[in-house]
C-alpha cells in the first residue's frame, strides 16, 4: 500500500472509525430494489470479486492479491476500468472483444447490480467487478505490469474549487496507474469538465512514467494555455453512455486523453499513439 493510502487508514484508526477517502467514494446504499436484488442473488457469484476488507466497506485488506489468470480462468489482455457506473462502457467492450478480459472497480452497489444485469443480458463472461475504492485498492491488489489498459472515464469532477484536491486523477495517483500497466500500455481518460481536462493533461505530462502521444494536438481556445493542446481523438472504443449524454444535454463536450506507459528504464522518452480502433494498447 502506498504511504498516502496507509496514512488514510491510520488516521481512521486513530479516530476509532474509518472514514472513506472522500464522500464520493462512500457506499451510498446496499439496499437494492427487488429486481436488482434477484439479479444479484442469481448472478453476482459469477461476476463480483468478494474480498477481505480492511477498515471500511470500500477498502481491501493488505494481503489481498488479484491474479487475472485465476479470476478469468485464462491468460488474456486485461483492461481495468476505474468507476464503471452502471456498466454501459465495460459491458459493451466485453461484448465486442471476447478475447480480452475486463476488471471494474465501482463503489455504488446498485450500479454494480445494473452492470451484472447488463452482462447477463449480453451473455458476456469476461467481466469481473469489485466493490472498492480503486485509489486505495490498486497499490494492494495488483502486481506490476499486469494490465494492458486502464480506463478512467468521467470521474467525479469535484466542481467546487475547494474540493478539487479530492479528484482522482492527480500527480500522486498517476505513478500507481503506470505501475500496473505493461510497457506501452495505455491509460485512457475522458471528462466533460474543461478544467479537469486541463488538469488531466498536466498530470500526464508531468509524470515521467508516461508520454502523451498527442502532446500539442487539438488545442482548445477555452484552455488557459490555448496553444498547448495535448488531447486525443475520441477513443473509438468509448461508447456514448447515459452519463455522457447528460453532459451533452447540459452543453458540455468531452475531452479524451491518452497516457502511454514508457518502457521500464526508459522514462522521459517518447511514445507512439496508442491504437484507438480495437480497444488494445497496440503493444
Amino acid at each position: 500500500m502506498s504511504g498516502a493510502s496507509r496514512r488514510t487508514l491510520e488516521e481512521g484508526v486513530a479516530e476509532g472509525v474509518f472514514l472513506a477517502r472522500t464522500k464520493s467514494f462512500m457506499r451510498r446504499t446496499r439496499e437494492l430494489p427487488p429486481n436488482l436484488q434477484r439479479t444479484w442473488d442469481e448472478h453476482a457469484s459469477r461476476y463480483v470479486i468478494e474480498v477481505e476488507r480492511d477498515l471500511g466497506h470500500t477498502t481491501v485488506a493488505a494481503g489481498v492479491r488479484f491474479d487475472p489468470v485465476a479470476l478469468f480462468g485464462r491468460r488474456a489482455p486485461l483492461t481495468i476500468e476505474i468507476g464503471s457506473g452502471t456498466g454501459e462502457q465495460i459491458v459493451a467492450a466485453a461484448a465486442s472483444h471476447p478475447e480480452r478480459d475486463y476488471l471494474a472497480f465501482e463503489v455504488w452497489v446498485p450500479g454494480i447490480a445494473k452492470l451484472i444485469s447488463k452482462a447477463v443480458s449480453a451473455g458476456v463472461g469476461n467481466i469481473r467487478v469489485v466493490e472498492a475504492d480503486a485509489q486505495l485498492a490498486l497499490p494492494i491488489v495488483f502486481d506490476d505490469a499486469i494490465a494492458d489498459e486502464v480506463w478512467t472515464f468521467f470521474p467525479d469532477p469535484w466542481r467546487k474549487a475547494r474540493h478539487r484536491k479530492r479528484r482522482l486523477v492527480s500527480d500522486s495517483f498517476a505513478p500507481e496507474v503506470a505501475r500496473v500497466l505493461v510497457d506501452g500500455g495505455a491509460w485512457r481518460l475522458a471528462t466533460d469538465w474543461d478544467d479537469y481536462a486541463w488538469q488531466m493533461r498536466d498530470v500526464i505530462e508531468a509524470c515521467e512514467l508516461f508520454a502523451n502521444p498527442y502532446e500539442g494536438e487539438r488545442p482548445d481556445p477555452s484552455d488557459p494555455e490555448p496553444e498547448r493542446g495535448g488531447f486525443a481523438p475520441r477513443f473509438a472504443g468509448r461508447v456514448v453512455t447515459h452519463f455522457e449524454t447528460r453532459g451533452i444535454d447540459a452543453g458540455r463536450s468531452a475531452h479524451d486523453l491518452v497516457a502511454v506507459r514508457l518502457p521500464r528504464g526508459d522514462e522521459g522518452g517518447t511514445a507512439e499513439p496508442a491504437s484507438d480502433g480495437d480497444g488494445s494498447a497496440g503493444r
